[in-house]
């Protein structure tokens, strides 16, 4: 069996930066386990599956898979999966329906795309075990109940020093550790960890930046800024709270196109 196959690096503007997803279109879906086997053969932080959707409510159903696992949001690669089918389709803008975040949105703008994602609200807390695998002590910890926790730091420095014991993190569960600061050159700076969903240190997370929009957008008393993320690969995105969604800019670069061969 012969697959479409897209490699796309999203919040980049040119290849070799941003965070990697390949991107799928399915005509139907295939068992879960081919669905993990191929997002493992993969090999980036996610691949993500599309199907057009049956129910009407969406252009497409979404699912996201690390190598290891299926999760329940991926802000890069349903940026990524609107470039694709935006491009081959044409048009401005795609929905996806998900089976954990609702319907979400991809659209032509500006800054390339724009995605929408639900904003997460997060709550002042404590995370003790956390905090001491960081290696250094936050300013503040605040929770999500869906395991999104911000962290966050004096300044750009402490972020980008940041050597977390990986191994211990994951072992507390499937928790995304988003350690933030005020950057800069960029209103935002941020590092992510999620070693238990196997990703020790994600390159750009569009989940990440859903928590982080409502959170820098109540400290600076306005709605949009512009944030980094400081990983090896490192992007910028142009975040902006509108309503109770998160809305995140930015380019996406093709890298591949192609088949992928599935035995039988």
């Amino acid at each position: 069996m012969k697959l479409p196959y897209w490699h796309v690096d999203a919040f980049a503007a040119q290849p070799f930066a941003g965070n990697q997803a390949a991107v799928m279109p399915l005509d139907a879906w295939l068992p879960d386990e081919t669905l993990q086997a191929i997002g493992e053969e993969n090999n980036f932080a996610e691949t993500a599956f599309v199907v057009p959707d049956e129910t009407g409510e969406a252009d497409w159903e979404l699912r996201w898979f690390t190598p290891v696992t299926e999760i329940r949001l991926c802000g890069h690669a349903t940026l990524a999966s609107g470039h694709v089918l935006l491009t081959r389709d044409g048009g401005d803008r795609m929905t996806f329906r998900t089976r954990n975040a609702g319907i979400l949105e991809v659209r032509r703008s500006d800054a390339g795309y724009e995605l929408a994602l639900p904003a997460i609200p997060t709550t002042r807390g404590e995370f003790a075990e956390a905090v001491a695998l960081l290696g250094t002590q936050p300013q503040e910890v605040w929770l999500s109940p869906d395991r999104y926790g911000i962290y966050l730091f004096a300044n750009e420095d402490e972020v980008r020093a940041l050597e977390p014991d990986l191994r211990g993190l994951g072992a507390l569960g499937d928790h995304q550790y988003i350690c933030t600061a005020p950057g800069r050159d960029f209103d935002v700076v941020s590092r992510v960890f999620v070693p238990g969903g196997g990703v020790d240190e994600d390159s750009v997370t569009g989940s990440a930046h859903a928590a982080l929009t409502p959170f820098w957008a109540s400290r600076f008393g306005r709605e949009s800024f512009t944030a980094h993320q400081a990983s090896r690969r490192g992007g910028d995105l142009a975040c902006r709270l509108e309503g109770n969604r998160a809305w995140l800019g930015g380019p996406c670069a093709t890298v591949v196109e192609g088949s992928f061969y599935l035995p039988g």
